[in-house]
């Protein structure tokens, strides 16, 4: 299933992604650090949901968040669809 969702505190406005069998893939951050952001994406592609969640929340860069920290929020809100 397809995901997109708005950020809050962070560069990339918007992450785009999906999550098939529990297993993430295709992870787009719009905009944000290309470096950062590209390697987030290549690091979490063909993991579990939980799993990314548990590396990935409560990272923080600025602001109380970050990039990581943003994938992990909108990963816990596709679990609830």
């Amino acid at each position: 299933m397809k995901y997109s969702t708005r950020t809050q505190g962070i560069c990339a406005p918007q992450i785009d992604f999906e999550v098939n069998d529990g297993i993430v893939n295709n992870v787009q951050f719009m905009g944000g650090c290309a470096g950062n952001t590209t390697a987030i994406s290549a690091l979490v592609e063909g993991q579990k949901v939980d799993d990314v969640i548990k590396r990935l929340e409560g990272i923080n860069c600025r602001y109380g968040t970050s990039c990581p920290d943003q994938l992990a929020k909108a990963l816990v809100k596709s679990k609830g669809k």
